[in-house]
């Protein structure tokens, strides 16, 4: 009986490790010692509750040391990675403020303008649901909440 077990021990975990939904699984793996924003060329590790990342398609994952840096990535994939395209990213996770937990960049809402900086000075500050956003922007004197396709390169301008 042994045996068997332990050759269908680990057919059942690669299974399950292979077959979870998206997200269900861990999230992305924290950042390397080695690891450098691309925009900026910090270390990331030095700012752990500020760190967002990116994973493309082909399973390579860039970080960064906060969601100002991300969204300039993003914005312009192309002029920091020359062989890949927005197209290619499959998961953006960023962390949400409060709760200290990587949360989906795509569905999180940013807040912009507060008194609350960043490792590269004024930042969009991520949160997981809408009433943390609104809380933080009112107690932090925020300008407004937006969600991830509102995020353009002109609002980018205004946080340089």
């Amino acid at each position: 009986m042994k045996p068997i077990l332990y050759r269908l021990l680990p057919v059942a975990l690669f299974w399950l490790l292979t077959c979870l939904p998206a997200g269900a699984a861990d999230k992305m793996a924290a950042p390397g010692a080695k690891d450098k924003c691309p925009v900026c060329g910090m270390f990331v590790t030095k700012y752990p509750d500020w760190t967002a990342s990116v994973r493309f398609r082909d399973a390579t994952v860039l970080y960064f040391d906060g969601c100002k840096d991300l969204f300039t990535y993003y914005l312009n994939v192309r002029k920091y990675t020359p062989a890949k395209s927005q197209d290619a990213i499959s998961e953006i996770q960023v962390r949400d403020y409060y709760a200290l937990k990587q949360i989906d960049g795509r569905k999180a809402f940013y807040v912009i303008g507060s008194n609350v900086f960043g490792p590269m000075g004024k930042e969009l500050v991520p949160f997981e649901k809408a009433s943390d956003a609104d809380g933080f922007m009112h107690d932090h004197k925020g300008k407004r909440v937006l969600r991830f396709n509102q995020i353009t390169p002109a609002l980018m301008k205004e946080l340089e």
